[in-house]
Order: structure tokens, then C-alpha cells, then sequence
């Protein structure tokens, strides 16, 4: 196989493609190629879902699949290569009868003007390939990526509930996906072994598309000479961000390097002081150890983009791309996270709590790259917390995130730590505030002296999502609502009382 060629899985068969242009998206190539145009373009920027479309590998144990959905209308084709790709045209039964997922969207009248559905019964498809029994919560979660102007999403919940009722026992995989029936161990095996050759390559994938380039390494050590020879490149992890520099801004990308196929940066362990976490970790598997050992995070986490997002997206591209409201680096800020950065053989340990510089500007150098985030476990008697707020419940961005970290000692403050994200041009922690407040007593008194010490910290900006007044005032209510948690007086979770 040539290094210009990918190879991926669609409808059963090994698809290949020599020298695709490399910011060209997967929607563009299933309406526009393959005339696949069950798949809609709706937003073009993984906001309504309608793109919606499923996207197995081999999983961890190396003899499974895992399904996940993503937005096509953002990742780009090239990094299909060595996956499989399965769009709502594939889910039709070798008898011509529709997915349980699609009967269930029929029966209970899911669909009306049916421009979004396709999107829906991708995310639903994911959602059934993955959990036999989902809560009413886990299937909100699920179609927070989706949206919907007819149905009043109803009908489609209910069809959620309703598509495992269609037989006694889940179907398989291939019988699903590829028209033929699969016994777990046989012909499972047989999809894991054909995407396992789809991904086999002797060299790593090298496009030159008309003078656009795009790179895949397969380990760090080739991430690093190719960044290091080539410093102007864009590194493309999800493309959550990236993908709407083409979509929308329609950037020319002259060179890509894309880390999804780098072994050391998709690896994640916990040590006995810290959640490794490599760059290149979506989301989606990120989030899980952190909850695990931080569960007050969790409704933070849920609340971050929506699943189709944080399938694709990575920790290690939202701490780097430097948005001011990226809504993880306040609550890792708190907990004094470590980023290792890599330049060539060079590594640099910093703390993300200097990392940001300016406006999305941060403290890496030409040819230097994120190769992992370090997050401390949690130590002593610790009170984290973390408060979004934002116009939509699902799949927002924050007008203020706001994250906490208190210890006390016979009530007094023995640590705190106060960061703000969505505030000001970059997302720091309030030094200010937390240096007033170390050593005093935990009480009303100290925390309206905390708040006022906040105005030393921040300058709030004013944009389409809130003014500067409003930011002020909130950033204040959120450190007052931390005490009241604190204090055993806490205010009802969204999650608490449902959606």
C-alpha cells in the first residue's frame, strides 16, 4: 500500500483513497462522491447533529469493536484511515428491514419534517450498540448533540426506550452493520482482524494533495521530527476546533499533522499519584477516570459539548488551543494539573496554570507540542467543585465556569483555589482572591472579602454571550454558592431534580 493511500471500512468492504485532499470533510466525501446523502449538512460545525454518523475500532482489548458516533460535517477524511465508517444507509437489514433503532423512530413518530433523523438514529444507533439499558438520563446525554425543530424530542426519547423491544436479544454487530450474522469470537473476530489490516501500513500515511500535506505518525518520536522539521504545521487532533477553521473561516491548511494515530499520546493510566492522560485521549475516555476520582466534575463533564464532540475531541487539543472558554482548564487548575511538553527529544514539565499567556496564546514554543496531562489525585479532605453557566443547559458554551478547591484546618483555610474560565481572555486561577483568603476563617465574612479581591484578578469581557456586568455579578454568586455547598447549605444540582 502506498503512503499516499487510506484505507478504511465501509458497508463490510476495505474502501481505499489515494492522495485525498486532506481538509476535505467526511460529509462532503459520502454526499459528494458517494451520493450517501441519508447524511445532512446542517450547521457544518458539529452543533446540530443532523452529520451524525458512527465510527468503530478496535477496542482496547484488541479483539472487540467499539461504536461511537461523531459529526462528519468537521472530521476530516484522511482520519478515517484504518476505522470503520457506517452512515444510516448501512443499518438496513439483508432482507430489506429496517434497524430496531429505525423502526422505533417510525412506530413512535419520531420523525416529521425527517431532515434531522438520520442524525438521530446515528446517535441512537451508538447508544444501542453500547449500553443494553439506558437511563432516561443516559439518553438525554445521548441526543444532547442532536436537535430537533418538529418533535419537541418526545416522541424520539420514547423511541430510545422502545428499540430494544424489537427482539429478545441484541443483534449483532455485523448482522447489523454488514447484512450477515455474527457470533461473537467468529466473525467478530473477522471484523477486528479486517480492521486491524485496514490500518496495517509499512510507513506512515503521507498526503501531498496539490501542495496541501497531511501527516499521520504512528509513534511520538515521529510526531516530534516531522513538528520539529515542520513548526508552521497545524496539529489536528479531533478537529472540533480545526475542522471550523475549513468549515467556516475556510482557512487553507498547507500542512497537517494529525496525532490520533500516535501510541503515546492515546495512552491513559492511573499511577499511584496522578491520571496519566495522553494528548490524544478524546474525551469521552478522558473524562471518566477524572470523574472517577473527582465526582463532583461529573455534571461539568456531561455538560461539556455532547457526546458526537467529546467522541472526537481531546483534553489534550482543549487545553492547547487556548480558548478562553474551554470549560475543562478551570476545574484542572484547581487540582494543580501538569502538562508535559515535548520538543524533538526535549520534554519541559509546567503547571496549565501558567500555560496561557494571552488570547489564545500559550507558553509553547515553535515545533513543541502537548504530549500529556498529569492530574493529581486527590489528597486529604479535600471540597472540589465546578459551576457552569450558560444560556442552553446541553452542548453550550460557558458565559462563566467557575472551579474550586478548599481545604480547612479547625475552619480555617489551610488551601484554596479559585479558577475562572469564560471570564476574561484566558482562563486562570483568581491568585488574589485565593491569597486573601488562605489562613482566614471559612466564613460569610471572608468570602464577600474574597469576592471583592476577585476584581483584582480578572478584567470581565463583554461578547454575544454575556456583558461584562453580568460575568462580574456571576463570578461572585459562584464563589458564594461554593461556600454554601461547603457549609452543608447546598443549592439543588440541575442534575439533582432531572432535565
Amino acid at each position: 500500500m502506498n503512503a499516499d493511500t487510506i484505507r478504511f471500512v465501509l458497508n463490510g468492504e476495505i474502501v481505499e483513497i489515494q492522495n485525498p485532499d486532506p481538509s476535505r470533510t467526511v460529509l462532503q466525501y459520502l454526499r459528494e462522491d458517494l451520493r450517501k446523502i441519508g447524511t445532512k449538512e446542517g450547521c457544518a460545525e458539529g452543533d446540530c447533529g443532523a452529520c451524525t454518523v458512527a465510527i468503530a475500532e478496535v477496542d482496547n482489548s484488541g479483539d472487540r469493536l467499539q461504536v461511537r458516533a461523531i459529526n462528519s460535517c468537521i472530521q476530516f477524511l484522511p482520519t478515517l484511515d484504518g476505522k470503520e465508517l457506517i452512515t444510516v444507509e448501512n443499518l438496513r437489514r439483508s432482507d430489506g428491514s429496517m434497524h430496531p433503532v429505525q423502526q422505533a423512530m417510525v412506530d413512535c413518530h419520531g420523525s416529521q419534517c425527517g431532515f434531522c433523523t438520520p442524525g438521530f438514529i446515528m446517535s441512537l444507533f451508538a447508544l444501542y450498540k453500547s449500553n443494553e439499558s439506558p437511563t432516561r438520563r443516559e439518553i438525554d446525554d445521548t441526543l444532547a448533540g442532536n436537535l430537533c425543530r418538529c418533535t419537541g424530542y418526545r416522541p424520539i426519547i420514547d423511541a430510545a426506550r422502545e428499540m430494544y423491544k424489537y427482539q429478545a436479544a441484541r443483534e449483532s454487530w455485523l448482522e447489523q452493520a454488514c447484512n450477515a450474522k455474527t457470533v461473537p469470537g467468529s466473525d467478530e473476530k473477522k471484523r477486528v482482524e479486517r480492521l486491524l489490516r485496514a490500518a496495517a501500513r509499512p510507513s506512515m500515511l503521507a498526503i501531498d494533495h496539490c501542495g496541501h500535506k497531511f501527516f499521520s505518525p504512528r509513534s511520538v518520536n515521529e510526531l516530534a521530527s516531522l513538528f520539529e522539521s515542520n513548526p508552521d504545521a497545524v496539529i489536528l487532533a479531533g478537529g472540533t476546533d480545526v475542522g471550523l477553521w475549513v468549515t467556516k473561516q475556510h482557512r487553507e491548511l498547507s500542512t497537517v499533522i494529525y496525532t490520533g494515530n500516535v501510541q503515546e499520546l492515546l495512552e491513559l493510566k492511573v499511577t499511584k499519584t496522578h491520571i496519566e492522560i495522553g494528548a490524544a485521549v478524546p474525551l469521552s475516555d478522558a473524562m471518566l477516570p477524572i470523574i472517577e476520582h473527582y465526582p463532583e466534575f461529573e455534571e461539568l463533564f456531561l455538560r461539556f459539548a455532547s457526546p458526537p464532540i467529546r467522541n472526537a475531541g481531546t483534553l489534550g487539543g482543549n487545553i492547547a488551543n487556548g480558548s478562553p472558554i474551554g470549560d475543562s482548564m478551570p476545574a484542572l487548575m484547581v487540582v494543580d494539573t501538569m502538562l508535559v511538553l515535548r520538543s524533538g527529544d526535549r520534554k519541559r514539565p509546567m503547571a496549565l496554570s501558567d500555560f496561557y499567556i494571552d488570547y489564545q496564546k500559550n507558553a509553547l514554543e515553535p515545533g513543541e507540542f502537548l504530549e500529556r496531562v498529569l492530574v493529581p489525585l486527590r489528597t486529604g479532605d479535600t471540597l472540589v467543585q465546578s459551576y457552569k453557566v450558560s444560556k442552553r443547559f446541553d452542548q453550550d458554551i460557558s458565559a462563566i465556569c467557575g472551579a474550586y478547591l478548599l481545604r480547612c484546618n479547625d475552619g480555617r483555610v489551610a488551601d484554596v483555589r479559585v479558577a475562572y474560565g469564560g471570564l476574561a481572555a484566558v482562563p486562570k486561577r483568581a491568585i488574589y482572591c485565593e491569597a486573601f483568603l488562605n489562613g482566614k476563617e471559612w466564613n460569610e465574612d471572608a468570602v464577600q472579602s474574597g469576592i471583592e479581591a476577585l476584581d483584582r484578578d480578572f478584567a470581565p469581557i463583554t461578547d454575544m454571550r454575556s456583558s461584562a456586568e453580568y460575568r462580574q455579578a456571576v463570578c461572585a454568586n459562584l464563589l458564594r454558592r461554593f461556600y454554601m455547598d461547603s457549609s452543608g447549605n447546598a443549592v439543588p444540582r440541575l442534575y439533582d431534580y432531572g432535565r
